[in-house]
């Protein structure tokens, strides 16, 4: 559990650091980059900053979204720490693990594998939602545990979508750029669901799904922010389905869905959008 940092690098007034730990729930080293923003390192210690997760998407590590889609700009100005973890264990070798960008590493999908031999390692879902945040709440005393956003981008808007829809009241903020939101109907979502829960489970797609997970949302009202590019091509090929998750959520609370002429899947609509989704998360981290 122990976090090792690797490298210390200046970023818009505060601190962008590499680390790593060893993960019980993944059995392997795991890397990921935290932002502590100035206010988290300049300040007494009793001054603690909200944390906002940011998970990635497919062949992505926790370096893609530090290093181009620029939500540090924002959270430095909000006092924000931001949280950059992997998208699946690695070096495993589980056979086939590697073969394809879409299933295996770098796509670890956000969720525990129940079908071997995924099972043993490949479980996202608990070391996003358990096991790191604990990790970095132990080593990073500045960071509060009681204030946490999450948003993402790709398979990683899908993945903090079905968290925070999952997990009622852990999370304090929501947003997506171009998530996978309707994973059991696109070619993404089938490929990851039949390859780490089998292709009969379909009760357990369901669970991991966040067009059908908002479907029976009791929670408090939804406020969620989300953008998809109208020149993007993996909505072209149907697989993002927002639409599916914005009708879906009629009568949950207020889904955003801003359609941003022009604009593709790339880190510079990310980076074009990124203060946008900081300061929705700090209407709620900070508020």
């Amino acid at each position: 559990m122990a976090v090792t940092t690797k490298a210390t690098i200046a970023s818009f007034g505060g601190k962008l650091l590499k680390c790593t730990h060893n993960a019980s729930t993944t059995n392997c080293e795991m890397a990921f980059n935290l932002y502590l923003p100035a206010q988290a390192t300049t300040t007494p210690s009793l001054h603690k900053v909200p944390l906002l997760i940011y998970l990635a998407g497919l062949s992505c590590t926790g370096d893609n979204g530090a290093e181009k889609g620029f939500f540090q700009h924002a959270a430095s100005q909000k006092g924000i720490a931001v949280l950059y973890p992997d998208t699946s264990p690695r070096g495993l070798q589980i056979p086939g693990e590697d073969d394809s960008y879409d299933f295996g590493s770098g796509a670890g999908f956000y969720v525990d594998a129940t079908k071997e031999p995924w099972s043993k390692s490949y479980k996202m879902y608990s070391y996003i939602t358990s096991e790191l945040p604990r990790a970095v709440f132990a080593a990073f005393e500045q960071v509060d545990g009681s204030r946490v956003g999450i948003f993402g981008h790709s398979m990683g808007g899908h993945g903090a979508l079905t968290l925070f829809l999952k997990n009622p009241g852990k999370y304090k903020s929501v947003s997506a750029i171009a998530p996978v939101a309707n994973p059991s109907n696109c070619a993404w979502g089938k490929k990851a669901f039949a390859g780490y829960f089998g292709d009969e489970n379909k009760e357990t797609w369901a669970e991991h799904d966040a067009t059908e997970l908002v479907k029976n949302w009791k929670g408090e009202s939804l406020d969620v922010l989300i953008d998809v590019g109208t020149a993007d091509n993996f909505y072209k090929q149907g697989q993002l389905l927002p639409e599916n998750f914005e009708e879906a959520a009629k009568g949950k609370g207020k889904v955003n869905l801003r359609w941003q002429e022009g604009y593709d899947h790339s880190y510079f609509t990310m980076a074009t959008f990124a203060d946008d989704h900081v300061g929705h998360a700090a209407k709620y981290l900070l508020g």
